[in-house]
């Protein structure tokens, strides 16, 4: 019997041809000896997009369609987990696969903008333990004191013990019985913590001592301080290093290589010859909010430190 590969991908209509990229990668790296059951959580998704994402299917790689709106509205009903925020974006989707996905007691979740190098399937076979999640640590903040003193200061959580959610292995089994939703929940309800990266700070704040630390060959991520790894397992174009916005951006030879066959090839073309330079200078303006905003949301008096140093419950465990 073959071994189950449960990932999930979580887009919206626009980072379909970006999700194209990274399914063909996917495949590419799959092997005859495993089923990938691929489930695509989405909120507003073209069928012409569903249908040209079906294409990556081969007989043992499946990918499924879940509406989020319509299966977050299940949380609406349970009395002890009702959404009281106005909304629920699609960051936090993550967040609710173990609820969602009661058959399933481990999975994968990665975000769209990332480029396969390897089988995915040699990530789901790392034995986490009795941890929450596996994860790398978030490369992306090592060069900016303002962000991994955000991270201290505001979620927490130490540095080198902050990971990014773009890429986690996920202990479904053990976040249902800590109730890792209704922590979530309770915790966004009561406080709707201010957050540079929501999901993450999130995760990052509930599950800190429950986390298995993976190689970070799973999450190279761009950063034109450090140098690129060798044959890294997966890359992951977070942030603002996106290759189909700017030229010379690290990484960039293993996107194109499978934006080539995408079937999308074409409009991520145009997305970026459409990228111009007042895109760009917003770029740089977002990049500057966002430190500003850590800078300041570590000065606030309510954050995850604060409650936590207050004896409140904020970590699961």
């Amino acid at each position: 019997m073959k071994k189950q590969i449960p990932v999930f991908f979580a887009i919206d209509n626009g980072y379909a041809p970006f999700l194209a990229v990274a399914l063909n990668s996917l495949v590419e790296h799959s092997k005859e000896q495993n089923d990938y059951n691929i489930t695509v959580l989405y909120k507003d998704l073209k069928e012409e997009n569903m249908l040209r994402l079906k294409k990556f299917e081969r007989d043992n790689v499946k990918i499924n369609f879940k509406n989020m709106k319509v299966n977050l509205d299940v949380f609406d009903d349970r009395k002890e987990n009702r959404f009281r925020c106005d909304y629920i974006i699609a960051i936090y989707f993550r967040l609710f696969i173990a609820s969602m996905f009661k058959d399933l007691d481990k999975a994968i979740y990665l975000d769209s903008d990332i480029v396969l190098n390897d089988d995915v399937a040699e990530l789901y076979n790392i034995d986490i333990k009795d941890n929450l999640l596996g994860g790398c640590y978030d490369a992306s903040i090592s060069t900016s004191p303002i962000l991994y003193g955000y991270t201290e200061q505001a979620v927490g959580v130490k540095k080198h013990e902050y990971i990014n959610s773009g890429i986690l292995l996920m202990n479904l089994k053990e976040m249902r019985l800590k109730n890792f939703e209704g922590h979530f929940l309770s915790l966004l309800n009561k406080y709707r913590f201010d957050t540079v990266a929501p999901d993450q700070d999130y995760i990052n704040a509930m599950c800190n001592g429950k986390i298995f630390y993976i190689d970070q060959k799973w999450n190279a991520m761009p950063n034109d301080d450090q140098e690129p790894l060798e044959n890294p397992s997966l890359i992951h174009y977070n942030l603002f290093s996106k290759p189909w916005h700017y030229n010379g951006v690290q990484y960039e030879d293993y996107f194109w290589f499978y934006a080539k066959t995408s079937g999308y090839l074409n409009e991520i073309l145009r997305i970026k010859n459409s990228f111009d330079k007042e895109k760009r200078e917003k770029d740089e303006r977002c990049m500057l909010r966002l430190v500003e905003r850590a800078r300041e949301i570590s000065k606030s008096n309510t954050t995850f430190n604060s409650v936590l140093k207050n004896g409140e419950k904020v970590r699961i465990c």
